[in-house]
């Protein structure tokens, strides 16, 4: 067994709760289903971040309180002020226990599309 990361972004609409809400659940659905992921029993940990100008609400709120995931150590940062990049931008790096020949595939929604090729 092996532990490799998944990491995905996506733009929010809104600096709300609704708006964070809905963009982790969207981001934590597609990463899941792109990548074959069950359920949360091969989770390690989730890692958010969010840029300075998201702050209505905590991500790891969300799976916890929508999708039940109780047993998931989760914890919540901001992203480095870098001028000119991305804003309204929610990250999120999965790290799970898999076989050696899982290849993850990463997943960036909406606006954070044109962080990756």
């Amino acid at each position: 067994m092996t532990t490799k990361g998944i990491r995905g972004a996506i733009t929010v609409e809104a600096n709300t709760e609704k708006a964070i809400e809905e963009a982790t659940i969207e981001l934590l659905n597609e990463l899941f289903e792109q990548n074959g992921l069950k359920n949360t029993f091969d989770i390690s940990h989730i890692i958010f971040t969010t840029t300075k100008d998201l702050n209505a609400a905590f991500p790891a709120k969300f799976p916890r309180t929508k999708l039940g995931w109780n047993d998931v150590a989760m914890m919540c940062f901001h992203e480095l002020n870098v001028p000119n990049s991305l804003k309204m931008c929610l990250r999120v790096l999965v790290v799970v226990n898999c076989d050696k020949d899982f290849t993850p595939k990463f997943v960036y929604l909406k606006g954070a599309s044109k962080l990756r090729k």
